[in-house]
C-alpha cells in the first residue's frame, strides 16, 4: 500500500511539470460552488471528548474514524472524513502529567495515521508515517503527557496522503492543561475557544475539491506548490460569527491549513500569552499574529473595549477579498469578568545552544534544483528506511533550517527554541515551538534537547503538498 517506489514516479512526474522553470507557489482553487455570504452561521464550538473508561491514573478515549456528511456550505451537503463522523473532530482536553490512551478505530477506505501535533510522545505511538492503521482496524496510542500545558491539535499522518485526507476533514483540537495554567486567572470556560481555522474548496454540489493525482502521491502541477482554498472556514464553518460578551475571552489560534499561512488581526490590541509549546513567560501586546500552517497562539482579546452592538473582525492580513476574512465576533451583552492577564505567566526554561553537542544542516529545497525529483530535504526525498540523523536522548543539538521558497517546519518529539533568523541572535524571553515558518531563501538556527523516548520520527515541511511529495526526513534517537 505505502508503494515506496511511488517515489520514483513521483519523481518521473515532477520532472514533466516545469519545476526546473521556476519553484511552485501555493495556489488557489476556486470553488464551482457560490461563496456563502460571511458571518452568516454562528460559530460551532467542537464537542469535548468523554473518556470511555478509566482505569487508575490512566484515561480512555476512542477516536472513530468515519465518513459523514455536513452542512459546511449552507443549503448543500458536503462528504467528510470525520473523527467521530464530525469536522474537526471533538476537541481532547487533558492534563499534563496524566497519561491518556487514545483508540483509533479507522472505518474507512483508506488506511490512516494518527498524530499528535505537538505531543512530546513515545515513537510507537507518534504516528510515523508508515504506521498504518489498516480499513477496519484499531490501534491504541499512548500519550504519557509529560510536557506543560499547551494548545495541540492531532491530525492524519499517512505517508502520501495526508493533504488530501486532512482536507477531507481528519483533524481536532487537542488542550493540555497544567497547575501552572491552573493558577492564573486567564479567560475560561465558555470564555476559552479552541479555533481551528482552515481553508476549502468546494464543487457546485458543495463536495470537497482537491486537485490530487490518480494512484499517486501528490496534487496536479498547478498545485505543487501548495493548495489554497477559497473559503475560510472557523470550526468547520464558513467566516462564521459568535455573539462575545464585554470580558475578556482567550482564543486558541490553530492554522490547520494546507499550504495557507494567516495573519491574524481584530484591529485592535490582542495579548499574546501562548506559542505552540504553551505559556509565554510574560505577555506581550500585539497587532497581528502571523501564523503558518500547524503553528498555534493563544491570544486575549478584551471586548470590554467595545460598545454594544460593535462588530469586531477577525481579519487575514495576508489574504485578498473574500479570504481576507475569518470570522466576526458580536458584542451583544455586559456580563461580570474577573479574568486577567498577569504580567508574569509561567516559567520558561532557557536552552543554551553553547552546549549543543552537534549542529545539524537541514536545506528544505524543490527538485528544480536537483534534477527535478519533487520536494527535498538535504537533496533528498523521503525514505522512511534512511535516517537523516542519529542524535543520543539527553543530548542538546542545533539544527540549521534552511529555504527555497517558503516551508513551516515541523519537529516531532521535542519542542524546540529559535536560536537566530539568517544569522541574526533571537532577543527576548525564551519560548517553545514545534513549528516554525521559514520563509523565502532564509536560514533559521533552532535548539532542541531530546528526552525521554528513543525510536524514529521524522522532521518535515507542513505545507501538507510539500509533506506528500517527499519534504520529510526521518531520524532516531538512540
Amino acid at each position: 500500500m505505502l508503494r515506496l517506489a511511488g517515489l520514483g514516479a513521483l519523481a518521473a512526474g515532477a520532472s514533466g511539470c516545469g519545476l526546473l522553470a521556476g519553484t511552485p507557489q501555493p495556489q488557489l482553487l476556486a470553488s464551482a460552488a457560490p461563496l456563502p455570504s460571511p458571518y452568516a452561521v454562528p460559530l460551532p464550538i467542537p464537542e469535548v471528548a468523554k473518556p470511555v473508561r478509566t482505569t487508575g491514573a490512566v484515561d480512555y478515549y476512542e477516536l472513530d474514524e468515519r465518513a459523514a456528511e455536513a452542512e459546511v456550505l449552507p443549503g448543500l451537503r458536503t462528504p467528510i472524513w470525520g473523527y467521530g463522523g464530525t469536522f474537526p473532530g471533538p476537541t481532547i482536553e487533558a492534563r499534563s502529567g496524566r497519561p491518556i490512551v487514545v483508540k483509533l478505530v479507522n472505518r474507512l477506505g483508506e488506511p490512516t495515521v494518527l498524530h499528535l501535533h505537538g505531543g512530546h510522545t513515545p515513537a510507537e505511538s507518534d504516528g510515523f508515517p508508515t504506521d498504518l492503521v489498516a480499513p477496519g482496524a484499531a490501534r491504541e496510542y499512548a500519550y504519557p503527557l509529560r510536557q506543560r500545558a499547551a494548545t495541540l491539535w492531532y491530525h492524519d499522518h499517512r505517508m502520501d496522503r495526508t493533504g488530501p485526507q486532512v482536507w477531507r476533514g481528519l483533524a481536532g483540537m487537542f488542550l493540555v492543561r497544567d497547575e501552572e495554567e491552573a493558577a492564573l486567572p486567564l479567560p475560561g470556560g465558555e470564555r476559552d475557544l479552541p479555533l481551528l481555522i482552515c481553508d476549502r474548496s468546494f464543487a457546485a454540489d458543495g463536495t470537497l475539491l482537491y486537485p490530487g493525482l490518480e494512484g499517486r502521491p501528490g496534487v496536479r502541477e498547478a498545485y505543487m506548490g501548495g493548495v489554497l482554498g477559497d473559503v475560510i472556514l472557523v470550526n468547520g464553518a464558513p467566516w462564521p460569527e459568535l455573539r462575545v460578551a464585554r470580558a475578556r475571552y482567550r482564543l486558541r489560534l490553530c492554522n490547520a491549513s494546507n499550504a495557507r499561512t494567516y495573519e491574524l488581526a481584530t484591529g485592535g490590541p490582542m495579548i499574546q500569552i501562548g506559542t505552540d509549546g504553551g505559556l509565554l513567560a510574560a505577555p506581550r501586546t500585539v497587532k497581528a499574529i502571523r501564523l503558518a500552517p500547524g503553528e498555534r497562539a493563544d491570544v486575549v482579546v478584551d471586548f470590554s473595549a467595545y460598545e454594544l452592538g460593535r462588530r469586531v473582525e477577525l481579519r487575514n492580513l495576508a489574504g485578498e477579498g473574500a479570504q481576507g476574512r475569518v470570522m466576526r465576533f458580536a458584542v451583544d451583552r455586559d456580563e461580570a469578568d474577573d479574568s486577567a492577564v498577569p504580567a508574569r505567566l509561567a516559567t520558561v526554561e532557557a536552552l543554551d545552544p553553547g552546549r549543543a553537542a552537534v549542529t545539524r544542516d537541514f536545506e528544505f529545497s524543490s527538485g528544480g534544483l536537483h534534477g527535478g525529483t519533487g520536494w527535498l530535504i538535504n537533496g533528498r526525498p523521503f525514505d522512511p528506511r534512511r535516517m537523516e540523523a542519529r542524535p543520543k536522548l539527553g543530548d542538546v543539538e542545533v539544527w540549521r533550517l534552511t529555504s527555497d521558497v517558503a516551508h513551516p517546519v515541523h519537529l516531532h518529539l521535542d519542542q524546540f527554541q529559535v536560536v537566530s533568523v539568517n544569522g541574526e541572535r533571537r532577543s527576548g524571553p525564551p519560548e517553545w515551538k514545534d513549528t516554525v515558518e521559514l520563509r523565502d531563501a532564509q536560514t533559521v538556527e533552532i535548539v532542541t534537547r531530546f528526552t525521554d523516548y528513543r525510536g524514529r520520527y521524522v522532521l518535515h515541511c507542513h505545507n501538507l503538498e510539500h509533506e506528500d511529495m517527499a519534504m520529510m526526513a526521518a531520524f532516531e534517537v538512540v
